[in-house]
């Protein structure tokens, strides 16, 4: 079983490893609201829209999680030409992911 120690000593072992993520990356796009009322031509809530947030997903959700504990987690993988890729980019580089 692991103890706070033992994870202790194994997050300080990991600060000095270089460590490489691959997968798919995506942006995870998250709206938040309240439902009021049922849309009367189907049966879906209509959603009042109070924010909305992005995080990165995927592998990239996990080399940034990684970056946490080590300033050498690397991501390789393919994002397209759009806001989302741009956007994905930005909140990497802001997490420290090279």
């Amino acid at each position: 079983m692991l103890n706070a120690s033992t994870a202790r000593d194994a997050i300080q072992r990991m600060s000095g490893c270089r460590i490489l993520v691959i997968g798919d990356v995506m942006l995870d796009h998250f709206i938040w609201g309240a439902v009021r009322r049922i849309s009367p031509e189907a049966p879906v809530p209509i959603v009042e829209v109070t924010k909305e947030t992005t995080f990165p997903g995927g592998a990239a959700n996990v080399a940034r999680n990684l970056s946490a504990f080590t300033p050498h987690a690397y991501l390789m993988g393919r994002v397209g030409k759009d806001s989302a890729a741009g956007e994905l980019t930005k909140l990497l580089n802001e997490e420290g992911v090279n």
